[in-house]
């Protein structure tokens, strides 16, 4: 029966199928374990931790969230339900001043949020922290472990004694009203919601900060109606991007799925890619740091464009490449200190200021804030003044190539081997290969990535060049590189 579910634990989640690797007996058991395991890390006996648990839109999430709330009141743990709210409310449930009658005045020792992110409808699963941090790869493969040792085929009902209710919602937009105050007076967005759990918080914090804002799918729906919560792929965003181009907005928000991740148009409709987004936050934040002396540290991941990190480090501040995903994100973030960080994937974190999770709620916070700060001095400012060094490049979209979990690591593997043997593969010169999270070969002026997904069957591939052209011969060497090595392993 293990098996079955074993594919389940990724490297910083729990996701899959439901009604397939994700079920409600899975949830149960993973909440029976999670307290044994909570106990082991953190001393305390169950009845002296606060859980708090909340679910994304998704049909299967109230289920799901019952059955994890049964498990984890089945060892006399407290948990604090949420309902449905975004993931970052969740996260934010850890450092929020809570009513005393909720947790006794002890702290929420861990946030379990039921959500499959941007991954279709049919996928569910679940985020978990302990002590503010993500659990990491090597945690929740020790979870994993407990889950399967001490499995009951039993589900227990829920120990409605050890249960509170909570509507985070009003304690969010009320701090982060204090916090930026009026400051999207004269601002003019357009928020999409994907019918996720951004809707319920997104657009009636910022009027409250003073913008007039356009809702887009703003009511929450599992079945993701009008298109598919991911807004790192660009066709999700078309009506966005028609809407701020036909009402004159000064720029376009979108959410994903559980609204960790942030996908922004400029007022012209244009996206704005994971690396270019930064670049705008990392211009405002190092700014404000050298004023101060300080050089601020910055970390994003391998994908990213080299004129992300090459422009950090122009302008003042310290860039860190990690690998893929908000788990490597948050734990370089911790080792190095940085300020600020941001994935290809719209996961944008502030330390700065905040708390130094992933929120695309407050990130819309910062770049209206921004938005306002320029338009103050020139009326016609655009986001994409600020994005001058990029035009020194051509960056291709991410390219998402399909390959079987199973044989990714060989496939990658012998990729390796072929380059080693053959310097000139690509009729280019390799300046390095970073092999920090798949491959990433760097040629003067452009570099051609190769990474596994962490969520999916999938390889992404990113390519960067001083022209269109070479950009397109490091692409198409590299998919030539692909099907030759799946046709013998296939």
């Amino acid at each position: 029966m293990n098996k079955i579910y074993e594919p389940a634990f990724g490297k910083n989640d729990i996701r899959g199928i439901y009604g397939k690797e994700i079920t409600e007996e899975l949830f149960f058991n993973v909440g029976k374990s999670l307290v044994k395991y909570l106990e082991r890390l953190s001393g305390l006996k169950p009845s002296d931790m606060y859980i708090t648990v909340c679910m994304d839109a998704r049909t299967h999430s109230p289920l799901l969230s019952k059955s994890l709330i049964s498990g984890i009141t089945s060892e006399a743990a407290h948990v604090i339900n949420l309902g449905l709210a975004p993931t970052p409310l969740g996260y934010y449930s850890e450092v929020a001043e809570l009513p005393y009658n909720l947790t006794r005045g002890n702290k929420v020792i861990s946030a379990c949020i039921v959500t499959a992110s941007h991954n279709p409808k049919e996928y569910n699963g679940l985020k978990i922290t302990y002590n503010r941090r993500t659990l990491t790869e090597k945690q929740i493969s020790e979870l994993k472990d407990l889950t399967f040792l001490n499995w009951s085929d039993n589900i227990c009902h829920e120990n409605s004694a050890l249960i509170r209710e909570y509507n985070i919602v009003c304690d969010y937009i009320k701090e982060m009203s204090s916090k930026f105050g009026k400051i999207g007076e004269g601002i003019k967005v357009v928020v999409d919601s994907a019918n996720a759990t951004g809707g319920i918080v997104g657009p009636e914090l910022y009027r409250e900060l003073g913008c007039d804002v356009i809702e887009l799918f703003s009511e929450p729906d599992g079945n993701f109606p009008n298109h598919h919560p991911n807004p790192s792929v660009e066709a999700t965003l078309d009506t966005l991007k028609r809407t701020v181009i036909d009402n004159n907005a000064d720029a376009g928000i979108a959410y994903d799925g559980d609204s960790d991740r942030i996908g922004v148009v400029d007022n012209l409709g244009n996206y704005l890619t994971g690396d270019k987004l930064l670049l705008v936050f990392a211009t405002d934040v190092i700014a404000e740091y050298n004023k101060q002396g300080i050089t601020p540290d910055i970390v994003s991941e391998v994908k990213c464009s080299q004129v992300l990190y090459d422009t950090i480090d122009k302008m003042g501040g310290k860039s860190h490449m990690c690998k893929t995903g908000h788990g490597y994100v948050k734990s370089m973030m911790h080792e190095t200190k940085a300020v600020l960080a941001g994935e290809m994937s719209g996961h944008t974190f502030f330390k700065d200021r905040y708390y130094g999770y992933d929120d695309a709620i407050y990130a819309g916070c910062r770049l209206i804030e921004i938005l306002a700060k320029y338009k103050k001095i020139n009326p016609k400012f655009s986001i994409r003044d600020l994005l001058k060094p990029f035009d020194k490049v051509y960056t291709s979209e991410e390219v998402r190539y399909p390959c079987p979990n199973d044989l990714k690591k060989t496939t990658l593997d012998n990729i390796k081997t072929r380059i080693a043997n053959d310097k000139n593969i690509f009729n280019s010169p390799i300046r390095d290969i970073i092999t920090l999270d798949g491959m990433r070969i760097v040629f003067n002026g452009g570099f051609a990535l190769i990474r596994q997904s962490n969520t999916e069957p999938v390889f992404t591939l990113r390519f960067e060049a001083e022209t269109k052209e070479e950009c397109e011969k490091y692409k198409n060497t590299t998919i030539h590189l692909l099907n030759d090595e799946l046709k013998v392993l296939s």
